[in-house]
């Protein structure tokens, strides 16, 4: 359920009409200062609002991201497996450690 939810909201965040809303609820939020005096809670109703989405959007953006990067990993795999004379050392070297993949790059540079 999770996967569908982050999917849609990744795809719709990534819309003009979202941005444009953004806008539209800023300047909605903005014009109704001086009817609050644009006093502390006024404020806060803004800091409140974008800190509680970027929190979220983090985690939706990341769960897309994570699934978007292993299925370019698969198909990378996939290639250097049918690809005769590729290297089949490096199918699955996104698991490798951080020294190791630094071994590799230096051996391949020598």
């Amino acid at each position: 359920m999770f996967e569908r939810f982050a999917t849609w909201v990744a795809r719709a965040s990534g819309r003009p009409v979202a941005f444009t809303l953004s806008v539209a609820m800023v300047i909605l939020w903005a014009a109704t200062g001086p009817l609050f005096g644009y006093n502390d809670t006024w404020q806060l109703i803004i800091n409140t609002a974008t800190t509680v989405i970027t929190f979220w959007m983090v985690f939706v953006l990341q769960h897309t991201q994570n699934k978007d990067t292993k299925a370019m990993e698969l198909k990378l795999d996939e290639l250097i497996r049918r690809v005769e004379g590729a290297d089949v050392r490096l199918v699955g070297i996104e698991d490798a450690s951080e020294e190791a993949l630094d071994r590799m790059k230096q051996a391949e540079t020598i």
